[in-house]
């Protein structure tokens, strides 16, 4: 898989803060009214909750990602994506450099 280095659409310019600033995205729809959120996680260890199933894909940096009812932890980087089912979690465990994403919703 190739990185999406960019995106044409409309961005909210009010940024989404998650765990105390450990998480920051902003939402990007599309012309077609698709909705992606395109952001950054610090390093730490977070678990996310989904609505819809989600593709979180890898613009840079890397991220070992444990989804809910998995017995391992899997690590992805740049290229490389993952999916997440809807109603659902996953764990993100970030060291070192920011883990920057794109997440697809489904």
């Amino acid at each position: 898989m190739s990185i999406t280095s960019t995106l044409a659409g409309t961005v909210g310019t009010q940024a989404n803060v998650y765990f105390d600033g450990k998480c920051v995205s902003h939402t990007v729809t599309l012309a077609d009214g698709t909705r992606k959120s395109v952001g950054v996680i610090l390093p730490a260890t977070l678990t996310f909750n989904t609505g819809a199933p989600e593709i979180m894909e890898t613009v840079a940096g890397k991220a070992t990602i444990k989804l809910a009812g998995a017995a391992d932890w899997q690590t992805y980087g740049p290229g490389e994506s993952f999916n997440v089912p809807g109603n659902s979690s996953f764990e993100i465990e970030v060291e070192g450099e920011a883990y920057h994403y794109i997440c697809h919703f489904g």
